[in-house]
This record gives structure tokens, sequence and C-alpha cells, in this order.
């Protein structure tokens, strides 16, 4: 059995058994015939996953890894907020008539700000400090820019991620403010394990643990019939996931750097309807 498979289907008994339902309440998000979408949830949720040990991909429902990581780049490699940056349609429901999701995601990682070594944006922060301050505490990424909140299609879900050095180790955690489990939670998870996988890679370190903090971790209301299908699938070995050993340059990664090797998965036939 895949680990991601086994921490994906304990969170999503537990959110389905012990959870809390907001059908009280007056919920933002809408299906698209105007229904209030309703969740049931479960509050702070960390899950740990070790790169050492298998790369962490769903097989208990078909993952699209290449897509996957398409979007990862888009916003931490281009540093774009316009879906036309973007191979996939996952952004389409947010962007304006421009292709434009406001002052979100890659364009918070895209803005300069000075340091005694001179203007970077956040990743290429990361990067030197990588390099240069392995030691550091401070070596982190923030997307939730309180003073740009009200020009951001949608606030930062996967909000904040931190690395750390640990002798040749370089382990990750990232922090979720919101997880729609069915439609982004395997999602996230392979995406955040190959940028971990990456950026240990041109830093000259071996990439380690990821730890995912989910505040709010939750399934909608019509989702549920699906998860419940989903966590019977029988799970398969994970498989093997490879970086191109000969990139250094984060710039120079593509989602085509990425080798899978003996995925199974089960397919998922039906259509998973969107709240927004």
């Amino acid at each position: 059995m895949s680990y991601a498979d086994q921490v994906f289907i304990q969170n999503c008994r537990d959110i389905l058994e012990n959870g809390v339902w907001d059908t009280d309440r007056e919920v933002r998000p809408r299906w698209d015939d105007g229904t209030p979408a309703h969740t049931v949830k479960k509050f702070g949720i960390v899950n740990r996953y070790d790169l050492r040990r298998e790369f962490p991909i769903l097989t208990v429902r078909r993952q699209y890894f290449k897509s996957a990581v398409d979007e990862l780049l888009w916003i931490w490699q281009k540093k774009s907020n316009n879906i036309h940056d973007l191979s996939s349609h996952v952004w389409d429901a947010w962007a304006d008539e421009n292709g434009s999701i406001g002052k979100a995601y890659g364009y918070q990682l895209g803005v300069k700000h000075h340091y005694p070594q001179g203007d970077m944006d956040q990743v290429d922060r990361v990067l030197w400090q990588l390099k240069n301050e392995p030691a550091s505490r401070r070596i982190l990424t923030n997307l939730y820019t309180f003073a740009d909140l009200s020009e951001m299609a949608l606030y930062p879900c996967a909000y904040s991620m931190t690395f750390n050095v640990s002798g040749n180790v370089l382990n990750g955690i990232l922090n979720q403010r919101s997880q729609d489990m069915l439609a982004a939670n395997g999602w996230n998870v392979m995406q955040y394990a190959a940028l971990l996988m990456m950026i240990a890679q041109v830093s000259g370190l071996e990439a380690g643990e990821l730890v995912h903090v989910i505040a709010d971790c939750h399934i909608y209301d019509r989702h549920v019939p699906v998860i419940r299908k989903i966590i019977e699938n029988e799970p398969y070995p994970a498989p093997k996931v490879t970086l191109d050993p000969e990139i250094h340059d984060f710039y120079a990664f593509t989602k085509n750097s990425f080798k899978v090797e003996g995925y199974q998965y089960h397919d998922l036939d039906e259509k998973i309807p969107v709240a927004v």
C-alpha cells in the first residue's frame, strides 16, 4: 500500500466519522446551481511524508502528476498569475477576462524585496539561503500578504513553505489554511514533494521529510459519495519517482524532468463538481 493512500484513507474516514458539519452556518462557496456548498471538517491535521522512503502519490484515485508539476512551476518558476501561462484549466473559474487571478500565488513569489545581498524575490531568496546560509531558521516563503488580499481572486490556500536543513537533508513544512480533500489533497501533496526534490537537488542536498499542516481539512457535501467510493479501493504500492540528475538550475526544470515508474491506479469516472 502506498503510504500516501494510507494517510488519505485515514484522514477521510476521520473526517466522515468524527468531523463537524457547517450546515447550520452561512458559507461563502457555491455550487454551479447557486446552492451553498457545505462541508464536514476536521481542524488541525498534520501529515508527514518521508521522501527518502517513497514518493507520496495516491493510487486509490488516479493522479495527473505532470499537470500538478506544471501548475507548481507556473507559481514557483514562472511566478505567473495569468492562466495563459498555464497548460491546464484548474484556475479558469477564478480568472478574469484577461486571464489574471490578481495579486495571488505566483505574483507574490515574484515580488522583489531588498536584502544586504541585493534585491531578490522569495524563490531566489530561498535558493540563495540554502547555498549560503543552510543553518538559517529563516528560510521560508509566504503568499498571504494582507495588503494584497483584496486584489486576489482567491486567498492562498497553500500559503507558506518553510525549508529546514538537518545535516545534508532538506525538510519542508507546507502550511495550508484550507484543504478540499477530494479536489486538492493528493494534488498538493505530490506538488510540494516534487518542489522539495527540485530545491534539494539544486542546493546539493537530499530531499527528506515533507510535513503538511492543514488548518481546515474538509470534504464538501456533494463529494461525500465519491470519497466513500475512493477509500474502498484497494491501494497499490507507491510508484518510483526520480528527477533528472543533470539539472542544477531550478529554472531549468520542466514537467518532463520527472520520471514516474510503475504507477498503478484506480480511475475515477465521476466528474468532480468544484465549489467557487
